[in-house]
């Protein structure tokens, strides 16, 4: 455990803009930064990070927190990993005890199997150094691809001993639980009680996250055998789509020089970080994912992709990179010369040699696609016509009109087709995207009535209600005290006015509380998601108010407990969600690679797989969230909570017999926007009219001269009363006192 002193020495060293800029490409705004959020995916900045306040927020996701809480969310570390991070990163000496066996077994998964994999690599490594084998083999290998000493610490590279069980046996003496030599994929098991080695005899390159982790491994063979590399499996720590090799070595450089090498392989990587290009990073064989392109947008919008002029890998490689366009970055091209992949072109010249030859060769994307798929073409029409369609849906996905309007410029002029006749086929394939993605923009569309005051937050209306809004938000802000004075003075006297009003509210938190309600904003103009239970919460803090039935304040306050796990049973269950997503992807695409289908009809089923997996998830994120209080609330251990809670959700949504009918009418879930706002105005009514009736109750026994004053305040309360009647589409007419 570290001390206190040490605790307190790493919170008051850490600073929210250096750890953040180890992960993300910040600008200054103002007295702050911004950046791309690293917690999920996006195209526009909405990740702000406070000096002042030494705190970073997403207005988008709601993700963030201190220095401490921004590690732990982003490389899901337990407190004292993010502790222990932060301190080497402050060069802070870390005093703590050794661990038991005992609680390193009570180490989460995720702990051990990163503990697991540095002790793995240190072990690798020692092997490299300091064995007969490691020096005579593995060095010697690394120095005939030209690996200096310095790069093969940096990388952190070692050699795996060929032996059955050097790792294993090894590990489990110094007290490793051999479990997690087996999750890690590190060792096999051999069904007999014991393992073997899975990378035996091969020199070692380290997969790194972002934040420096160990989370993987790659083997490189050593002798005549079929398979040249073998990669560690997936686990809970390491999903390869979302992973690039040499991100940790290479973010710094790519922030700097604003520009990021994108090649294939480990090797690849090495050379061109030796040669000079310390941008670089390799998407590890894999075709590139929306993880790993979310992961480099991160750092930069410029991306440069080296081939080693392999025909048919450009052209495998091609419909991947389509990605990157359309998550807005600048994408250039750079075919090596015949015979060189980026590792030997590296290694073969000098840094200058390597310069001169980008600055001469670089190609922008588009035009490359176009000349490579045109050499197959010829002059089969066919497949120019294919060509073009191809080209069309490169262009199609640059989210900027302004780019992409001089890409059909120009490839209408190179295609010898006409701009027209390519403007519209580009938007037929815009509107088609568009429709793929109506599931999320209809997540996103959140809208809420106007709040009475916005002191707080500046909630936004559906359409319908804005003008109503406007109207009432005058002559609301101006007299808020009256309804502030009416909710804690008139609660108990009148609670049985107010019940029906408390209850139909607190029955709309128990059944939605934690959904996803409408956007807010701060009072910088920065946007951010309020859920149902945080505007209602709002609300009744503007105007003072608070439940004047007991049992309902209890819940209310008990829904705010219970809200305080959702985050972390959220996490939870996205793993969940991951591997059900997993598992309709691996299930549709063996579909797919069932059938005789040509490349079109391949990637238009895996566009429709891709779309009912992503539609799928969110439908599961939104009842989970919609779900989650009403579980929470029936299950309380207080029985008052647990009996009222199981009442409130069996009441129904009353809809007209006329309209259901002939009509299909929405949800109680569906109309959430205007149902809450109207539960709160109506509240709001029926605290003025207990407060107007208590008044004219004592106007007959005031003095004359208070009257006049009292007569005033009574007509006040009539046209609050009005303003708040307008809102609900009732008539209110007022007598004229």
């Amino acid at each position: 455990m570290i001390d206190k002193a040490t605790v307190a020495q790493i919170l008051d060293t850490a600073n929210i803009v250096e750890v953040v800029s180890d992960f993300v490409s910040l600008k200054r705004r103002g007295s702050g930064y911004v950046g791309l959020c690293p917690f999920h995916n996006e195209k526009t900045p909405s990740f702000s990070v406070s000096p002042a306040r030494n705190y970073c927020h997403c207005f988008s996701c709601g993700k963030g927190g201190s220095p401490v809480g921004f590690m732990m969310e982003l490389e899901q570390m337990s407190y004292a990993e993010a502790l222990k991070y932060l301190a080497q990163k402050y060069h802070i000496e870390v005093h703590e005890r050794e661990l038991t066996d005992k609680e390193r077994e009570e180490q989460t998964e995720r702990e051990s199997m990163l503990v697991i994999n540095e002790a793995a690599n240190k072990h690798f490594e020692d092997n490299l150094y300091n064995t007969s084998d490691g020096k005579e083999i593995g060095l010697t290998y690394f120095a005939e691809r030209g690996f200096s000493a310095a790069t093969i610490k940096k990388f952190r590279l070692g050699y795996s001993l060929d032996k059955r069980n050097d790792l294993y046996s090894t590990l489990v003496k110094q007290g490793y639980n051999p479990k997690y030599l087996i999750s890690t994929g590190l060792c096999i098991d051999d069904n007999r009680g014991g393992g073997f080695d899975r990378f035996k005899g091969r020199a070692m390159f380290p997969v790194m996250n972002v934040a420096g982790k160990i989370i993987a491994f790659g083997g490189r063979t050593l002798k005549n055998e079929p398979a040249k590399y073998v990669n560690s499996p997936e686990s809970v720590i390491f999903k390869k789509s979302r992973e690039l090799y040499g991100l940790f070595q290479a973010k710094q450089a790519i922030v700097k020089k604003g520009k990021c090498f994108l090649v294939e392989g480990y090797a690849d990587v090495i050379s061109m970080h030796q040669a000079g290009f310390d941008n670089t990073v390799a998407s590890s064989g894999t075709s590139l994912t929306e993880g790993q392109i979310s992961m480099i947008h991160r750092f930069t919008e410029n991306v440069t992709v080296l081939y080693d002029g392999d025909a048919a890998g450009i052209k495998a490689s091609l419909r991947s990179i389509d990605l990157l366009l359309n998550e807005g970055l600048n994408i250039k091209v750079l075919l090596l010369p015949d015979g060189h992949d980026p590792d030997s072109f590296a290694r073969s010249h000098s840094t200058s040699e390597i310069q001169a030859y980008i600055d001469d060769n670089e190609t922008d994307f588009i035009q490359f696609k176009m000349q490579i798929l045109l050499e197959g073409a010829k002059d089969d029409p066919i497949k120019r016509s294919a060509v073009i369609q191809d080209v069309v849906k490169s262009i199609a996905v640059i989210p900027n009109a302004i780019t992409r309007s001089v890409y059909t410029k120009e490839c209408a002029s190179r295609l010898d087709i006409d701009e027209n006749l390519l403007v519209k086929e580009i938007g037929k394939v815009i509107e088609q995207n568009k429709k793929r993605e109506f599931e999320r923009r209809q997540r996103e569309k959140h809208g809420s009535s106007t709040s009475t005051t916005t002191q707080q937050v500046t909630t936004e209306e559906p359409q319908e209600d804005i003008t109503a809004a406007q109207q009432q938000q005058e002559a609301e802000s101006a007299d808020n005290s009256a309804i502030q004075q009416a909710a804690t003075s008139l609660a108990d006297k009148h609670a049985a006015i107010l019940q029906p009003y408390e209850r139909e509210l607190i029955r709309y938190v128990v059944k939605y509380g934690m959904a996803d309600f409408c956007e807010a904003a701060d009072a910088d103009g920065n946007t951010f998601t309020l859920n149902l239970l945080q505007y209602v919460a709002n609300e009744m803090s503007i105007d003072n108010m608070s439940f004047s039935n007991p049992l309902y304040a209890q819940i209310f306050n008990e829904a705010f407990e219970v809200s305080a796990q959702f985050q972390e049973v959220l996490n939870h269950f996205y793993h969940t969600l991951s591997e059900e997503a997993a598992q309709m992807h691996s299930q549709g695409i063996a579909e797919i690679q069932a059938q005789q289908l040509s490349m079109a009809e391949i990637e238009s089923l895996e566009n429709e797989l891709n779309a009912r997996i992503e539609a799928h998830t969110e439908e599961r994120i939104k009842e989970f969230k919609v779900n989650f209080l009403e579980k929470q609330l029936c299950s309380s251990p207080v029985d008052e909570i647990r009996n009222a809670a199981l009442s409130l959700i069996r009441e129904k949504y009353q809809l007209s017999r006329i309209h259901t009918k002939y009509n299909h009418l929405p949800t109680e879930n569906e109309k959430l926007t205007k149902l809450i706002p109207e539960a709160i105005y109506n509240w709001k009514s029926a605290l003025i009219l207990c407060q107007i009736k208590d008044l004219q109750q004592q106007i007959p026994s005031m003095q004359p001269a208070d009257v006049e004053r009292a007569l005033q305040r009574l007509q006040d309360l009539f046209n609050i009363r009005s303003e708040l009647a307008k809102y609900l589409g009732d008539r209110v007419v007022n007598p004229k006192l």
